[in-house]
């Protein structure tokens, strides 16, 4: 049993999510969050940890966000849109067991002062801004690294928030660079 508590989006989510294993979820309801929702995922938050969920798609995104805002101290995991796609359709309901474990194996903390470690000139030097394959590599990197997709200001911002070492980045990259 997973001790934090998983906030995703909706009940076929907390259906994908017991298929991969025992963990206590709160349903958002979209971006309908109620009053009781709140104060559910608040008591969650001060008890036991909440590690925040949601669709890899722009809903999800700005749940995360007003969420985070409320939440700051709240883990973060990400699924990549890739494996959280079928028939058309984008959302945490859609992605396997494995990739579920995967992204919560990955989770990651916002720090309360984020580092300058990373800046966005940086990307285009490692091929990850202004490229035509940039987007898919930066999708790849996020995935490794758990800290989700995002254009290159979001990305930047994720590295430097999310704690992401210089080691952790360059080992990314290289893995990447290997499979390929």
């Amino acid at each position: 049993m997973l001790k934090e508590v998983l906030i995703v989006e909706g009940k076929a989510d907390v259906t994908a999510v017991a298929r991969a294993l025992e963990a206590e979820c709160i349903i958002t309801d979209g971006f309908h969050l109620r009053r009781r929702t709140l104060e559910n995922i608040s008591a969650a938050y001060k008890k036991r940890g909440i590690i925040i969920l949601t669709d890899p798609d722009s809903a999800g995104e700005n749940i995360r966000k007003f969420l985070t805002k409320k939440f700051p101290a709240a883990k973060h995991a990400y699924i990549p849109r890739d494996e959280a796609t079928a028939n058309d359709d984008v959302g945490v309901e859609q992605a396997s067991p494995e990739s579920i474990l995967k992204a919560l194996s990955k989770v990651r903390t916002l720090e309360l002062n984020p580092r300058e470690e990373f800046s966005a000139a940086e990307m285009i030097q490692f091929k990850l801004a202004g490229g035509a394959d940039s987007s898919k590599l930066r999708d790849k990197v996020g995935a490794a690294l758990g800290i989700g997709y995002g254009n290159v200001k979001t990305f930047v911002r994720r590295l430097n928030s999310y704690g992401v070492t210089r080691e952790e980045f360059l080992a990314a990259l290289k893995n990447i660079s290997s499979e390929e």
